[in-house]
């Protein structure tokens, strides 16, 4: 009996199989698209007070940038392209305009790297109702609180987060006794509202509490204010400033009547991220950051880079790129995301902060890491930085 003909030679039949193959990989879908907007606008160039820190006028978006390279990174691999628009409106530009007539139309996703109040002006535009923000440029408590939006999520840590990190630590140091030195600006009062929340909250004690109300020239400061002005009836063990636009607290370190540590908004800092930072695989970002920078990465330049990264994270794990899924997603238990602070970052479902690590540092050394050991909490420690859920009063009431 005679077997049936193969029509085709085993190599034919390999090179017909390998065709097959490529023409289905030709076939397949296009790579999925996520775009995503980042939006602040130029600022004025404030007076130098020093010439050791200049100002940096790109803060934030090259953080942003580098989030997408990592995104697409990891899109090689799934089949998504991420795609960053940036939009940098001039100082006397409209930024309403430019988010109504360039942006909601053709992006689900913003990091929005401005201040507060233009940040709720947005926010409350019905064309951005259904997109998610990213809060890339704020720290006020209110914004988490009572000014909170169901369509803006926070990045960075607020003030109360920050001055309850540092109210972590001075417990533990059992310096329990704080004296408190005001600035005059509106940022000032609200940082200093922080740490009395933060002394209350963890049975801390101020003994005492001024404004700085003398000048802000370096030589005068040096020889006189400073030694009389940090003279007080009560004896307290750290002096606890706030003074969020370095108008004089670098002047209070060394030269107070006593000799005391200083803490707040300069001595020993509170903040999302540092130049001293390496551990956790940090000192690879941080030398990645500055290879295409050319400086060194500030707090806006890591919150945007998380905001983006967290887009991408959700769009990976989900094969979506429509904001309803990735938001669920992003308030899940199954969200974590990489901040290189030794613990995943995710999102407080009350208020929309992003929980996190908050470092302490030193102008040249990190110090410590909140939440500082032997703080606990039934679901996460680090929900004892900040506003925690019984403590919120965010109702989504916009």
């Amino acid at each position: 009996m005679r077997l049936a003909t193969v029509p085709y030679s085993i190599p034919a039949l390999i090179l017909l199989l390998t065709q097959c193959v490529n023409l289905s990989f030709t076939q397949a879908a296009p790579k999925q698209t996520i775009n995503i907007a980042y939006l602040t606008q130029e600022q004025v160039i404030p007076a130098p007070l020093s010439n050791l820190d200049p100002f940096v006028k790109d803060k934030g978006v090259i953080g942003a940038e580098l989030g997408i390279d990592d995104d697409n990174t990891t899109g090689e691999f799934t089949g998504q392209q991420f795609n960053l628009k940036k939009f940098i409106v001039p100082l006397d530009g409209n930024v309403v305009d430019t988010f109504t007539k360039e942006i909601s139309p053709h992006f689900q996703y913003v990091v929005v790297n401005l201040p507060a109040q233009p940040l709720n002006q947005l926010a409350d535009l019905p064309a951005a109702k259904p997109l998610l923000l990213f809060d890339v440029g704020t720290r006020d408590d209110a914004l988490r609180n009572e000014e909170c939006r169901r369509n803006v999520l926070h990045i960075l840590p607020s003030r109360a987060m920050r001055a309850d990190a540092l109210a972590q630590y001075m417990m533990k140091k059992r310096w329990t006794q704080w004296f408190l030195v005001v600035g005059s600006n509106p940022e000032d009062r609200l940082y200093a509202e922080a740490i009395k929340r933060a002394a209350k909250r963890f049975g801390m004690k101020i003994v005492a509490e001024k404004a700085w109300e003398h000048t802000y020239d370096a030589r005068r400061t040096v020889q006189s204010d400073v030694a009389v002005f940090t003279q007080t009836e009560d004896p307290y063990d750290v002096l606890v400033v706030a003074d969020e636009q370095g108008q004089f607290g670098e002047y209070l370190d060394y030269r107070t009547w006593i000799p005391r540590p200083v803490m707040g908004t300069q001595g020993l800092i509170a903040t999302p991220w540092h130049k001293t930072h390496e551990q956790w695989g940090a000192v690879q970002i941080q030398h990645r950051f500055l290879e295409k920078a050319g400086r060194w990465m500030e707090e806006e330049d890591y919150g945007a880079y998380l905001a983006v990264r967290a887009v991408g994270e959700a769009a990976t794990r989900t094969q979506s790129h429509e904001s309803r899924s990735l938001k669920d997603y992003l308030f899940s238990d199954a969200f974590a995301l990489n901040g290189y602070t030794g613990t995943p970052l995710s999102f407080r479902s009350w208020d929309n902060q992003l929980r996190q690590p908050v470092l302490l540092a030193a102008p040249r050394s990190l110090v410590a890491v909140a939440p500082i050991d032997g703080f606990l909490h039934p679901k996460t420690e680090l929900d004892t930085l900040g506003y925690d859920q019984p403590e919120s009063h965010c109702h989504w009431d916009k």
